[in-house]
């Protein structure tokens, strides 16, 4: 019993941390997708000439839901468990974006999108299997 007492802060702490994070990414996710899908072709285009525009506008669509799964989730309380999918999701878009910004600028440019998608990986296992988002109580 003493053992959960003295766990319990630990775990709020955590997942205000976890909450704070989400937060962040989803504002920066929110962001970036956004601008990518109200962004002229040509201007993205220009941004990353590697990568069709097409392709760019759906990964402004991957980071807008990514952005809106990291919050919605847990704001509702309901389907908790796409918190952490939205995560994985974000991780697996940074990953590709370290690999093209490497390419493009070099380590320099790679660190805002290795942190970003560290921080995605620490929400992803914190949100899976640290402190897992609650579920609404059905009232039945």
């Amino acid at each position: 019993m003493a053992a959960t007492i003295e766990e319990a802060p630990r775990g709020k702490g955590l997942h205000y941390t976890l909450w704070t994070f989400q937060v962040l990414l989803a504002l920066l996710f929110l962001f970036a997708g956004i601008s990518k899908l109200v962004m002229p072709v040509e201007k993205l285009t220009e941004q990353s000439p590697q990568l069709s525009g097409t392709f760019l506008r759906f990964i402004g669509v991957v980071e807008t839901l990514g952005g809106l799964g990291m919050v919605l989730p847990g704001l509702l309380k309901t389907k908790t468990g796409l918190t952490p999918l939205a995560a994985v999701g974000l991780v697996l878009v940074m990953i590709g974006a370290v690999v093209v910004a490497y390419q493009m600028k070099g380590m320099g440019g790679a660190a805002i999108p290795l942190v970003t998608g560290a921080l995605a990986a620490f929400v992803a296992y914190g949100r899976w299997r640290l402190v897992p988002l609650p579920e609404r109580r059905s009232g039945r």
